[in-house]
This record gives structure tokens, C-alpha cells and sequence, in this order.
């Protein structure tokens, strides 16, 4: 049997669906550290949502990405490079794990509410704390920082595949059929 050489429309939609939420998300995050303004309140009721939808999808993602694989990678792609590749996938989902449930950690410390919609609030998953809150609120803004970073790696990558390899890497998320 020969090995697909596309991504299912499932994971194409999740992976481009994720990919238009975790950058708004990080703007909004940017917008939010960098204003005093009624914006705020706003930029935060966007926020905490759809920080909520993103580690929901990142869980089914995962989910059909085990149950459905991937396909492989060029067979003449240099070992360092399908490594590369590898550990920057099991970094990006582990962040799209870890930033939500940082965010909403941090939250709870600080004995705010995560509000999902008007009145569905999520539970605190940690205890109040004012020092755990100021712990959690550094680690949330570090990896959001690093989180870009791999995005932009992860973009340049994928460029890479489009433009200078043209060896179809790109072209497994980007376009085909199941």
C-alpha cells in the first residue's frame, strides 16, 4: 500500500483553523500587556475564550493525528532535518497544551474567573496564591515569546519546503485529498 502523501481534510482544516487562532491569540496577548485602556477589558474577553477553544482543538488534533498519522517525509530529507522537524511538532503542541492551561492556572491564582461565555465559568485548577500567580504570569509571557518564535520557525520551514526544496512537504497541508 502506498503511503498518502497529504494530510486528511480534518487535520488541514484543524491545522489552519489552529494556525488563524494561536496568532490572533498571540496579537491579542501583545494588545492586552501593552494597553491601560477600556481596549483591555475587550482584548481580554477575547482572550480567555479562545485560549480555551485553542487547547481544545490542540487535544483533538492530537487525537486524530494519532489515529490518522502523517505522512512521511521526503525520503532524501537530511536526518538533522526530519529530527528537526519532529521535535519542533512534539514543542508546538506541547505549547499549544501548556499555554492555555498556564493562562487559566495563572487566572485561578489570581482568583479570577475564566469566563467562558456569559455565565459558563471554568474552575479554578489552582489554588489562590499572589505569588503563584506572579510565577505562572512570567512563564505564560516567556513561552508566549518563545511560542512566536517557533511559529516563525515553523513558517520559515515550511516556506522552505514550498520554495526552495519543492518537495511536496508543503503541499501535504496546504492542498489534496484524503
Amino acid at each position: 500500500m502506498m503511503a498518502r502523501q497529504h494530510f486528511t481534510v480534518t487535520q488541514r482544516v484543524l491545522h489552519w483553523a489552529m494556525a488563524v487562532a494561536i496568532l490572533a491569540m498571540l496579537f491579542i496577548g501583545v494588545g492586552m500587556v501593552s494597553t491601560i485602556t477600556p481596549t483591555y477589558l475587550r482584548l481580554v474577553s477575547i482572550h480567555r475564550p479562545l485560549g480555551i477553544l485553542i487547547l481544545l482543538l490542540a487535544i483533538l488534533r492530537i487525537g486524530v493525528r494519532l489515529s490518522r498519522g502523517t505522512p512521511p517525509l521526503p525520503a532524501d530529507l537530511p536526518a538533522p532535518m526530519k529530527q528537526a522537524a519532529t521535535l519542533s511538532h512534539i514543542a508546538l503542541y506541547a505549547l499549544m497544551i501548556a499555554m492555555p492551561l498556564l493562562g487559566w492556572a495563572m487566572l485561578s491564582a489570581a482568583a479570577y474567573p475564566v469566563t467562558i461565555w456569559r455565565g459558563f465559568v471554568l474552575p479554578p485548577i489552582v489554588p489562590q496564591s499572589d505569588r503563584l500567580h506572579a510565577v505562572l504570569w512570567g512563564l505564560h509571557s516567556y513561552l508566549a515569546f518563545a511560542f512566536f518564535a517557533l511559529i516563525l520557525i515553523h513558517l520559515s520551514a515550511g516556506l522552505f519546503h514550498a520554495l526552495i526544496r519543492r518537495d511536496g512537504v508543503f503541499e501535504s497541508m496546504a492542498a489534496g485529498r484524503d
